[in-house]
């Protein structure tokens, strides 16, 4: 059988009380707790946070494209068939589709409503976007069909509520672009559409404020000819979005620009980051609270064993051995506090991830519900943070225990 080095024994005979039955002392527990609560709170906001921008990321991808590709001026793209051959033939590149992109107000009987209209081509968009996942009744096939009286239209969930009208039922698309000239002057052009569908991303802002129709229904409504606003692209790779824009963009040439997700979307993402950089180091403050017990713990407990120290290093211990002892008595607390600090913080996470019991007002929160996402990286990085504060809170008292003149330390005692 393996024996302990002698310091680790000593340390572990020290955690104990001076009761019969040998729990560890109520200060150790103190300790313990503090560490084991600070690693638990650093687990549970770094994956929440990290659940946010994975949540947000998704979302907004589902409803994005990766990257678009825009022409300078105001027509748009005239000939959009051959960029498309252009930037279907770029590697990484699964899926590129022409859009338009305008804001209209929507009107019912009950409400009226501006919206950003995008038309699309319903074939490719799915292949694109996750509009057809997104979608909870009706289908993207229901926009290229004629109805008697105007065209079909997708629309959001909370804008459905908002207008009061389901599948099936008419809105009334009104637009200042393509006016007609009457005497009375110019008049905004106004022409009745059928909701066929309505989706859902978990995002207010897109659900309330977002409606497709076909892009052919588009370019006949705005007067746009064959003339698109630009094309969406998807990527095998969204990190690589950045490197495939500037390739599409030295295809295309001058007179073209490109946008990927990674910077229509920066200030959010980059917000999100700093925010969770910001919480990280505000919990940690709690594991440094921590480590003030544990600096009190050894500082005590070199105080009490005074006598022991003195006897030790008489028998030949050397300081170094000293230090060891009170050292590995630290470093156990905050091992143990690290350990139960991740377990309880997992258990946490996956019951905030299983039964989702926070929700959140999709109104003032992008999400309906709080998203959890665990990293092995966001654990290793914790639990290695509280274990070098508990190192480090146990310098002091070791530095005392070891520089005890042992002469002294038995006279008095």
């Amino acid at each position: 059988m393996m024996s302990l080095p002698y310091e680790l024994f000593i340390s572990l005979k020290y955690l104990k009380s001076k009761r019969k039955r040998g729990f560890v002392s109520l200060v150790t527990l103190i300790s313990v707790g503090g560490v084991t609560l600070g690693v638990m709170a650093l687990i549970i906001v770094l994956s929440v946070m990290s659940g946010f921008e994975n949540d947000l990321r998704n979302k907004i991808l589902g409803t994005n494209a990766h990257l678009i590709v825009l022409k300078l001026g105001e027509k748009g793209l005239d000939a959009p068939q051959e960029v498309l051959e252009k930037i279907r033939g770029v590697r990484h590149v699964v899926q590129a589709s022409p859009f338009t992109l305008n804001q209209v107000m929507l009107t019912s009987s009950r409400n009226v409503v501006g919206v950003v209209l995008r038309g699309i081509v319903p074939r490719d968009e799915g292949q694109v976007t996750d509009l057809g996942k997104n979608l909870k009744e009706g289908s993207l096939a229901d926009l290229e069909r004629r109805y008697s009286g105007g065209d079909g239209i997708i629309i959001g969930r909370e804008l459905s509520r908002n207008l009061g009208v389901g599948v099936g039922d008419w809105v009334q698309m009104v637009s200042p672009l393509g006016s007609i000239s009457t005497p009375f002057g110019l008049l905004p052009k106004v022409k009745r559409f059928r909701v066929v569908g309505i989706f859902e991303v978990g995002m207010y802002d897109y659900d309330s404020s977002l409606a497709y129709i076909s892009i052919a229904a588009a370019q006949d409504f705005f007067r746009l000819g064959s003339a698109v606003s630009g094309v969406e692209v998807k990527l095998d790779d969204i990190y690589r979005a950045r490197e495939v824009a500037k390739e599409i963009q030295r295809r295309l040439g001058l007179g073209y620009w490109t946008r990927d997700w990674m910077e229509m979307n920066r200030n959010l993402f980059s917000a999100l980051k700093l925010e969770k950089f910001a919480m990280f180091i505000i919990l940690v403050l709690i594991v440094l609270v921590a480590a003030f017990n544990i600096v009190s713990t050894l500082t005590m407990m070199v105080m009490e064993k005074g006598r022991d120290i003195g006897i030790l290093k008489s028998m030949g211990a050397t300081s170094r051995s000293i230090m060891l002892i009170f050292m590995a008595q630290g470093m156990l607390i905050g091992l143990v506090g690290t350990l139960l600090g991740c377990i309880l913080g997992y258990s946490a996470c996956w019951a905030l991830d299983r039964y989702k019991f926070i929700k959140l007002p999709g109104d003032v929160y992008y999400l309906d519900s709080l998203p959890v996402l665990m990293k092995a990286s966001d654990f290793v990085i914790v639990s290695l943070c509280a274990l070098l504060i508990s190192f480090l809170a146990t310098i002091y008292p070791c530095r005392q225990a070891a520089r005890l003149d042992p002469v002294i330390a038995i006279r008095y005692e």
